[in-house]
Parts: structure tokens; C-alpha cells; sequence
């Protein structure tokens, strides 16, 4: 017994010296854990916070946007914007709102919302569903330029044959013919790629709709 109370003590005498030399060091890195963990926690409800309002001034777009009410979805948009550029919700409130700008032939406030939604969308099917609507208003505006540089670049694989018919829309609106034909066969080729990838027959009256665009601009194909 007096072997075994020994050796508790000396364990104990290690222990000591083993906390003086590293005790603080514990201490200060059990702290930082904890701030961490505290940090961790306030950011989760400062997110969770966010989402919440964010989504809150959402809805209240989308019941403007029911009533036919432009000006309301526009400020409610910018507002939702300023507040909560990161949110996935200020991306769909420019797109939201820019459609709505553009069904109350407003193309001006249609191009800030969508170009905004362009330039800041975090989701990439979000971005090029904004440089896709972009493009179309500049074309109705007659900016072609503007509008083939909306849609330059490469999009998302589900965008690649709208982005490809529009370029084509656009250039066959210049009159240059010869591209218009490369664009629209573009997106055939896109198209039927997507065919082979999904369900056979769905996208059959869209692809007639493009051969259709290209055989109205004298294509033998």
C-alpha cells in the first residue's frame, strides 16, 4: 500500500509540473475554442436571421408582382438588395423584378435589375438566366451589341441552346445571315445532345422551332 501511495504521489508531483509548465497554455486555447464555438453558433443565427427577412421581403415581391404593381416590386427589390445582396432572394428579386419592368414595357428598369442579377447572381443557373432575359430586352431595344455581349461566354450546359438561339436571333436582326445559321445550328447540336442525355422526344418542340428559324433564313439543311 505504501508502494502504490508513492507512486500516486509521484504522479501527482508530475501532474503539478506538467500544469505549471503548460496549465496557461490550456487555459488559453480551451478560451479560444470556446469563443470559436460561440462565434460559430452567432454566425449560424446571423445567417439564419438573414434568410429569414430576406425571405419575408421576397414574399412581399412576389404578391406585387400577382397585383401587377411594377413600382412596388421594384422598390421592394432594391430593398431587398441593399439589405441582403448575398442571399440567393436578392438574385431571384432582380429576376423577379426585371421581368415584371419589362411586362410594363419599363426596358430601362428591367436592364438595372437584370443586369444587376448578371453581375451578382451566386448561383450560375441564376446568372445565366439573367444574361439570357438581358439579352432579350437589349434586343427588343434594337442594342445588339449590347445584347451579343450580355450573352458572351460560356453558359451552364441547360443554357447552352437558348444562349445559342438568341445569338442567333441577334445576328439574324443585323442581318448577317451566315452567323445566325452558325448560331442556330448550334443549338440544334446542343439540343440534341441534350436528347441523347434525358428522356427521347423531350425537347422535340423546341428543336422544330429552331429548324424552323434556320430554314426561314434559306438553310438547305
Amino acid at each position: 500500500m505504501a508502494v502504490y501511495d508513492l507512486e500516486e504521489q509521484e504522479q501527482l508531483d508530475e501532474l503539478k509540473t506538467w500544469w505549471k509548465m503548460y496549465g496557461n497554455l490550456v487555459t488559453a486555447l480551451l478560451a479560444v475554442l470556446a469563443c470559436l464555438a460561440v462565434a460559430w453558433q452567432g454566425w449560424n443565427w446571423y445567417q439564419r436571421s438573414q434568410a429569414a427577412e430576406a425571405s419575408a421581403i421576397y414574399a412581399g415581391i412576389e404578391r406585387a408582382a400577382g397585383n401587377r404593381d411594377p413600382k412596388q416590386v421594384r422598390q421592394l427589390a432594391g430593398e431587398l438588395i441593399d439589405k441582403f445582396p448575398r442571399t440567393t432572394y436578392a438574385a431571384m428579386a432582380a429576376l423577379l423584378s426585371g421581368k415584371v419592368q419589362v411586362e410594363a414595357n419599363d426596358a430601362k428598369n428591367a436592364q438595372v435589375q437584370l443586369q444587376w442579377a448578371a453581375d451578382n447572381a451566386k448561383d450560375e443557373a441564376l446568372r445565366d438566366l439573367a444574361r439570357l432575359r438581358l439579352a432579350a430586352v437589349l434586343l427588343d431595344e434594337k442594342s445588339y451589341d449590347a445584347a451579343l455581349k450580355a450573352i458572351s461566354g460560356d453558359a451552364s450546359a441547360a443554357f447552352t441552346a437558348r444562349f445559342a438561339e438568341l445569338k442567333g436571333d441577334i445576328l439574324a436582326s443585323q442581318g448577317k445571315k451566315d452567323e445566325a445559321k452558325t448560331s442556330y445550328e448550334a443549338a440544334l447540336a446542343a439540343v440534341d445532345k441534350q436528347e441523347k442525355e434525358g428522356a427521347a422526344g423531350q425537347h422535340r418542340a423546341y428543336r422544330d422551332m429552331l429548324q424552323a428559324k434556320l430554314d426561314s433564313l434559306g438553310s438547305a439543311k
